[in-house]
């Protein structure tokens, strides 16, 4: 192990449970979340499948056997840490009750050599810890991350100490018992990271390097020979030390990538954190999509090969991206640059979001960028790791709003909020209050009970500089550069930026304010010549928000539509169902035939796109991100 035993982090993130949300655009999704998703995750979870009931059948011992897929109690453990989350946002003594009758259960379930896990307890238990691929440990992986979740809401301890004796026994087992092993679904490593930052206890750090340390080192744990899992599907093709591509299941990957960033960044293991930023870079550069998303295959619900990114087929699968957002909060943590969280905040506003509807409870598992109108949210899905995911992420992102280093205080995503922090064992407070993401005006305010130094960093992001992205995949055609405004109590200052940052180093009195001002023109993307399945389109950005457009706000036609040269777009308010939203509307050419059906025409007709996490909200129908230029494109387009 190549390390410091120093944590090399450049900040840490606030915890969500010190950052009060007011935002007109979270708040209300976070309270949806809480009222509706969540019940409709208790109902599935108790009523409609049999997740609960396992645990009940095996409380009761009467043999019975298990019922649904062997990594089901999983969801159980993530819609609580959901729970969780929006108890502290969302009070509700009902939702509370059901969380703790919940654990009562799972506590009941749990062996007394620490072991939980239902498709095991219920007549399988000599198969235990056999089947690498059998999900035990990340099962473990998202108790272990409720348990910390509702300790840190609730100060209950319940669910932590059955995470505790279930992390005993898995180290006991494998790491302490010097037993070969790896898991076939990471999960844990992260989990363990979470468990030993509550506890302290370094027991869980080593734990977690351990996981880490057994990836590409297999000696027999699983028989490839025999099974359609090739190494790389869950990257155990080489040691993680030694990793630079991105390969196989997406989920897994930002997982075990995630948990290596949290292993690096606590144990100063650069050999882990050089891997990290190459892997990245690999994502980034080749592998991921406009909005964020990632994994373009359904059959490995991953990665294919570097630059194919096809749009109506695109699996882009809601955990991942919610993954996507885990990954690169640690990025941006151990190495304070700004460009891993422009990829986080592309991520969480596009692919993840569009993983819930509007109304909180029909959700997308897949997120294409085009559709003929065969794609539909569902209710619930057989496999339903996306409902819980996106419901946690919601609801917790106050973890992801402000972060703090021993010389002053990192804003990372604009959000009308108030946070609780300490600087230089100094307790104080910063208030944001804006209209972002639909509009770039920002003001924070500053309250301290004494005069105090630090530095105020506001990340600058890479669309607001011309920076689609930090590769070279996506760039913006009609990029020009409008002035960022900076005042400190009315007064106009100077920029200053390092790694993405405006920096503003000063003493700070009791509600000094700085108002923050980004431009939000509506810009034009266009896609590295390798994307071959972009070429000759365009998409469209404003703020952070992707576009597309969607045949409800078309007369239920978009596939015929091309972009002309210099399109003119107006940003205006705009409704979906209910949702306000800033909308894009302009001219573009229509394609259709002449009176007598022999040959086309093209016609101007005005067009509205709609921000991308909306769309299918109003029920089925044909979309499109990329927007084709050429007639070529527009043909190609239709078939693909």
């Amino acid at each position: 192990m190549h390390c410091t035993g120093q944590s090399v982090s450049k900040f840490e993130f606030v915890n969500f449970s010190n950052v009060q949300v007011t935002d007109s655009f979270w708040k209300p999704k976070m309270d949806k979340v809480a009222t509706v998703t969540l019940a409709a995750c208790i109902d599935q979870t108790e009523n409609k499948t049999p997740r609960i009931r396992n645990f009940m059948k095996v409380v009761k011992g009467t043999g019975e056997k298990h019922e649904g897929i062997y990594y089901d109690d999983s969801d159980v453990y993530k819609a609580l840490e959901a729970i969780a989350y929006s108890l502290k946002t969302h009070p509700d003594k009902e939702l509370e009750k059901k969380a703790d009758e919940w654990i009562r259960l799972i506590a009941a379930t749990q062996l007394p050599d620490g072991y939980l896990n239902t498709y095991f307890q219920l007549g399988k238990l000599d198969k235990r810890w056999t089947d690498a691929e059998k999900h035990e440990d990340y099962n473990a992986g998202h108790l272990i991350e409720a348990a910390v979740a509702w300790y840190d809401a609730t100060g209950k301890r319940s669910l932590l100490d059955v995470a505790i004796r279930l992390a005993n026994h898995i180290d006991s087992t494998f790491r302490l018992g010097n037993r070969e092993w790896f898991s076939g679904h990471q999960e844990i490593e992260l989990a363990l990271v979470k468990l030993y930052r509550t506890t302290k206890n370094e027991r869980y750090l080593k734990l977690a390097d351990w996981y880490l340390q057994q990836r590409g080192r297999n000696k027999g744990v699983y028989d490839y020979s025999r099974s359609w899992i090739k190494p790389d599907y869950w990257q155990d093709q080489a040691p993680v030390y030694e990793q630079t591509q991105i390969t196989g299941h997406a989920v897994r990957a930002m997982y075990l990538y995630t948990g290596a960033a949290d292993v690096g960044t606590l144990t100063g293991d650069l050999l882990y954190l050089k891997a990290m930023k190459k892997v990245w870079e690999d994502v980034v550069h080749r592998n991921m999509y406009v909005t964020g998303g990632i994994g373009a295959a359904g059959d490995n619900e991953g990665f294919t090969t570097d630059f194919d990114l096809p749009n109506q087929s695109a699996y882009c699968e809601t955990c991942a991206s919610v993954g996507m957002v885990f990954w690169n909060q640690r990025m941006a943590q151990l190495t304070g640059n700004a460009m891993y969280v422009d990829i986080l905040e592309k991520s969480l506003y596009n692919a993840a979001l569009d993983g819930l509807s509007l109304s909180g409870d029909r959700f997308f598992y897949d997120n294409p960028l085009a559709s003929l109108g065969q794609h539909k949210r569902q209710e619930w899905f057989g496999t339903a790791c996306c409902p819980a995911n996106i419901s946690r992420l919601i609801a917790s992102l106050g973890n992801y709003v402000y972060a703090q280093s021993a010389d002053g205080i990192w804003v990372n995503l604009f959000v009308n909020s108030k946070a609780s922090l300490v600087v230089n064992n100094s307790a104080l407070s910063i208030e944001t209050t804006t209209g972002y993401p639909w509009n770039g005006n920002m003001k924070f305010k500053v309250v301290t009970a004494s005069p105090k130094r630090f530095k105020l960093r506001l990340r600058q992001p890479g669309w607001a500089t011309g920076e689609a992205s930090p590769g070279d995949l996506y760039h913006f055609t009609n990029f020009s550069k409008h002035e960022i405004i900076l005042k400190v109590n009315g007064k106009p200052q100077t920029l200053e930026v390092k790694d993405g940052y405006v920096v503003v180093d000063r003493t700070w009195k009791n509600n000094d304010e700085v108002e923050y001002i980004l431009p939000m023109p509506v810009l034009r993307i266009e896609s590295s010549e390798k994307l071959t399945q972009d070429q000759s389109k365009v998409a469209l950005q404003r703020g952070p928000m992707i576009y597309c457009l969607e045949g409800v706000d078309n007369n239920n036609e978009v596939w015929n539509l091309l972009m002309p040269a210099n399109p003119s777009f107006e940003a205006i308010e705009y409704h979906v169902l209910s949702e306000p939203v800033i909308a894009l509307r302009g001219n573009m050419q229509e394609l259709s035939a002449d009176s007598t059906g022999q040959s086309t025409v093209f016609r101007d007709k005005l067009v509205t796109a709609v921000p991308y996490y909306s769309w299918a909200n109003r029920g089925s129908g044909p979309m499109l991100v990329w927007i084709p230029t050429k007639i070529q494109s527009l043909r190609i387009n239709s078939k693909e």
